[in-house]
């Protein structure tokens, strides 16, 4: 059985490589793209994911948007997403639901909050 895909879309690269290490090292596969513009090919390649986090403040379209789209076709509508920001839970949490998403990531993670969300939604 392969393992699960998870796709982190975030513009902070150190985040991109945080959530890469805790979450390979907790064996999943990942991917990661600094862009919700440039994900699409990730998300509807040959390997689409399980599970999708994308952070909620990016140039060029923030994160809710792109939920927003995902949750419109019908090939990406059922996976999981998860809205990450800094922002106070109870702002993400408003958040989320105001886009479709599936559930929240707040900044900063850590290695077993981040696993344990993603084991959630799985």
């Amino acid at each position: 059985m392969r393992p699960k895909h998870i796709v982190v879309i975030d513009d902070d690269h150190l985040i991109l490589a945080m959530a890469n290490d805790f979450l390979s090292a907790a064996g999943y596969q990942v991917s990661t793209v600094d862009s919700p513009i440039f994900s699409n090919h990730i998300i509807y390649g040959s390997n689409p994911p399980d599970l999708i986090i994308i952070d909620y403040m990016m140039p060029l379209m923030n994160g809710d948007h792109k939920i927003k789209t995902l949750k419109s076709k019908s090939r990406s509508r059922d996976i999981p997403i998860l809205l990450m920001s800094s922002k106070s839970h109870a702002e993400l949490q408003l958040l989320a639901a105001e886009a479709g998403a599936d559930g929240i990531v707040t900044k900063p993670f850590t290695p077993g909050n981040l696993v344990q969300m993603v084991r959630n939604y799985l």
